[in-house]
């Protein structure tokens, strides 16, 4: 069954102008430049990281996250963060929006993405992925102990490991409910008494004059089309993370309860801040 949120019909892109592929060009060379030479510089690094640590990786997530860092200054998105980051072990989870959760999330935290194995595959993305410690799994029940087992090292090992348990995006006004499927591997009896999980809201506020669903990305919405539209916009809003009291997993008797929790902590912060957009556009 396809999991992606459909939603409503997205909005048309108007046509760009010259204004608007200058931005593109400039922009998208400046990003493309930053993306794929840190990507270089990380593989550099991971051929010395690699021999020596292991599965740790000391030094390439800070690459991963300088070269995000510098992708959202070029773009011109604005970031604003509230809350304090996790220190124990675990997990972080999140509300899903758009591919650029990728940049806003990996520029403040050293994290590793769970992601669909499909995305492995594809062109540009999927080789990003893998340079930068993607873990990627199959949704498929014969795998679960394997995959399971992936997870215990990699959060063992201190891994910060991010998922969107509502597996899929959306236009960005709305939480969807969370799957609880990839809670389980939390529950394993190396992992339930060591680990805590914390819920991140994401939340992103559209440029003046734009729709709020501006930077939202679903259902069969191309990539390429909204990449250009995002770079080719003559002004950009910003993005705010808000994270929340990490929660320890052994104070849950089942993977149901724990991702509940969490899907309450992400939404009641989602909640409040577009209900105070809303009162802003029509004050």
């Amino acid at each position: 069954m396809n999991s992606t949120w459909s939603g409503q019909e997205p909005d048309e892109m108007p046509p760009l102008g010259v204004g608007g592929w200058t931005r593109l060009v400039l922009r998208g060379g400046a990003v493309g430049t930053v993306v794929f030479g840190g990507l270089v510089v990380l593989l550099l690094v991971r051929l010395v990281e690699r021999p020596i640590h292991g599965l740790r990786r000391p030094w390439t997530p800070y690459i991963t996250q300088t070269v995000c860092r510098a992708a959202l200054r070029l773009i011109g998105l604005e970031l604003t963060v509230r809350g304090q980051q996790m220190r124990q072990h675990g997990a972080i989870v999140a509300n899903h929006s758009s591919w650029l959760d990728i940049f806003v999330l990996n520029s403040r935290k050293n994290i590793y993405f769970v992601s669909k194995s499909e995305v492995a595959n594809w062109p540009g993305i999927g080789w990003l992925a893998r340079a930068t410690g993607t873990l990627f799994i199959r949704r498929d029940r014969r795998h679960a102990r394997a995959q399971t087992q992936l997870f215990e090292d990699r959060l063992l090992a201190g891994h910060k490991l991010l998922f969107f348990p509502e597996g899929t995006s959306t236009d960005g006004l709305r939480v969807l409910p969370f799957k609880s499927t990839l809670y389980e591997a939390f529950f394993s009896d190396h992992l339930r008494h060591e680990i805590c999980v914390q819920p991140v809201t994401l939340i992103y506020h559209a440029p003046e004059g734009k729709s709020p669903r501006f930077y939202g990305w679903w259902g069969d919405m191309d990539f390429g089309s909204h990449l250009v539209k995002t770079l080719a916009a003559p002004r950009q809003g910003r993005a705010e993370l808000i994270y929340h009291a990490p929660l320890r997993v052994d104070d849950f008797p089942n993977r149901k309860s724990l991702a509940l929790a969490t899907e309450e902590a992400v939404r009641s912060a989602h909640k409040y801040v577009l209900e105070d957009q809303d009162v802003m556009r029509h004050s």
